[in-house]
């Protein structure tokens, strides 16, 4: 890749695209990738960890994949619920490419595939569902938390993935710091070196405290 980073918005490295076979919401699918983007000849393992251990997306309404790469949690959602309408949402216009190639290949007429800037103000989100950039630095990931998760709607949740020997305990404790009041984070799950974190938008009234089990 170069000097080109997966977060480059308008990598100049070659294309090269590729296929590969992936499994996601139960089918196995093969889809277009490239050089230039995020895991482009595999599902990365924090992709797979987020996958299997998520609930089941909202069946409407608007869901968001930030930091989408070639599209594995945008076109899990799509397919699991085909009556919502997916932002996948990325720097990266190629990896914005290869996700509407993807949807089209598979029939998805509900995915978005857009750049921060585009995506209309007033749009809020039943799930957040990301695997996000923690390589662009702490700074960067931060104000990216903070543009989004509080597009919420109320009582929705945030699933994030993060390595644990990339931080991820230190962003659970930010979390906690920066959404307060009105948000909760809780760790869901641990799997091969990932933590799930799930970020909890609460209501008024707010919801009952979350039992972990």
């Amino acid at each position: 890749m170069g000097s080109d980073h997966y977060f480059t918005a308008a990598p100049a490295s070659p294309e090269n695209l590729r296929s590969i076979r992936v499994t996601l919401a139960g089918r196995e699918l093969e889809v277009t990738t490239a050089g230039g983007v995020f895991s482009p000849d595999r599902l990365d393992a924090g992709t797979a960890v987020l996958l299997a251990n998520m609930p089941p997306v909202p069946p409407g309404g608007h869901l968001l994949d930030l930091g989408s790469g070639w599209g594995p949690i945008t076109l899990s959602m799509a397919m699991a619920a085909p009556h919502a309408t997916v932002w996948a949402v990325d720097v990266n216009e190629r990896s914005l490419d290869l996700v509407r190639r993807n949807a089209a290949a598979h029939g998805l007429k509900n995915i978005n595939a857009s750049l921060p800037e585009d995506v209309p103000a007033d749009v809020t989100f039943r799930s957040i569902r990301s695997n996000p950039p923690i390589r662009v630095g702490k700074n960067e990931l931060h104000g990216l938390l903070e543009k989004w998760i509080p597009r919420l709607d109320e009582r929705s949740d945030a699933w994030l993935v993060v390595q644990r020997n990339l931080g991820a305990d230190s962003l659970q404790r930010w979390i906690a710091a920066t959404f307060h009041p009105g948000f909760s984070v809780h760790r869901t799950a641990t799997s091969k070196g990932y933590r799930i974190l799930k970020v909890r938008k609460h209501g008024t009234p707010p919801t009952e405290p979350i039992t972990l089990v």
